[in-house]
């Protein structure tokens, strides 16, 4: 009987406090923009648990998230927790490789609607 309850307890540890990850009822919308001008199609990258930048290696997140044509991105159901957003864009009016790149974290609670716009700047 003892083994049942620890069991019982283990299994309501892991499901009770969901963080980090997609499912929940709060969202993260924006938009990403190169010195206030919209970037169309950008992709946002999102890793769970994360406050500092994870890199530009963009398999290390672990989702991604297309903006529209107006720059604006919306990652809906996603649990609180602490999250990093990495952008990649390109902006045709800069010299080419056109690419833009930039990040921001955040930290979410529970049935919130975060706005972050992210702001990008060229490469290095």
């Amino acid at each position: 009987m003892k083994n049942v309850f620890y069991c019982l307890l283990l299994v309501l540890a892991f499901t009770a406090c969901k963080k980090n990850r997609l499912g929940g009822k709060s969202s993260i919308k924006g938009k990403v923009a190169h010195h206030g001008k919209a970037i169309s199609n950008a992709t946002v990258y999102i890793k769970f648990d994360a406050q500092d930048f994870p890199g530009s290696d963009v398999s290390v997140y672990d989702k991604s998230f297309k903006a529209d044509i107006g720059g604006y991105y919306e990652i809906p159901e996603i649990y609180k927790g602490e999250y990093y957003l990495y952008a990649v864009g390109e902006d045709p009016s800069i010299p080419p490789p056109y690419e833009v790149v930039g990040g921001v974290p955040t930290k979410v609670r529970s049935k919130e609607v975060v706005t972050l716009d992210i702001p990008v700047t060229e490469g290095d």
